[in-house]
C-alpha cells in the first residue's frame, strides 16, 4: 500500500500523511523516505507531509471539539466533576504534550483529547505543527546523506 502512495508523488505523500494522523495504522515516514530517495525536492516533500499530517490532526481535534458531549457522556461515561479535573490537569501539564502528537499510538488520542478539552486552537495548531515538522525534518536529515 505504501508503494501506491509513493507512486502518486506529492499527492500520495499528502494522503498518507493525512490518513496517518487519524486512527488508521499508516506510516507517512515510509512514503517520505521513498520520495526523498527518488530525489524529489526535500523542502516541498517536508512541507506537503507536514501540512497533510497537521490537517489530519485537525480532523481529530474537530471530532473531539464538536463531539465532546457524545464522547464524554455516552462513550467514556465521564462525570462533569471528572471532566473538570481532567481539563485542569491537561492544561497544567498536557498542553505542551501536543509537541508529541506525531508519536505513534499516543499522538492521535492527544489531538482528540485536545479537542474534547477545548485547548486553545492557536496553541494546538502551533504545537502540533512544530512537533510534526520536527519529526519530518529529522527523517529527511537521516535519509539524505548530505542533508538538504
Amino acid at each position: 500500500m505504501m508503494e501506491t502512495f509513493s507512486d502518486l508523488g506529492f499527492i500520495g505523500l499528502f494522503l498518507s500523511a493525512f490518513l496517518a494522523a487519524t486512527i488508521l495504522p499508516l506510516s507517512s515516514e515510509v512514503v517520505l523516505v521513498g520520495l526523498l530517495l527518488a530525489e524529489m525536492n526535500p523542502v516541498l516533500l517536508i512541507a506537503v507531509a507536514t501540512v497533510g499530517n497537521v490537517l489530519g490532526s485537525l480532523v481529530n481535534y474537530g471530532i473531539g471539539f464538536f463531539g465532546s458531549d457524545f464522547l464524554r457522556n455516552r462513550v467514556l461515561k465521564i462525570s462533569e466533576q471528572q471532566f473538570e479535573r481532567s481539563k485542569l490537569r491537561f492544561r497544567k501539564f498536557g498542553t505542551l504534550s501536543l509537541l508529541f502528537a506525531w508519536v505513534p499510538v499516543i499522538g492521535d488520542p492527544l489531538t482528540l483529547i485536545a479537542g474534547v478539552l477545548r485547548v486553545n486552537f492557536m496553541w494546538f495548531l502551533l504545537l502540533v505543527t512544530l512537533g510534526k515538522l520536527g519529526r519530518y525534518l529529522v527523517v529527511a536529515h537521516v535519509t539524505l546523506p548530505n542533508g538538504f
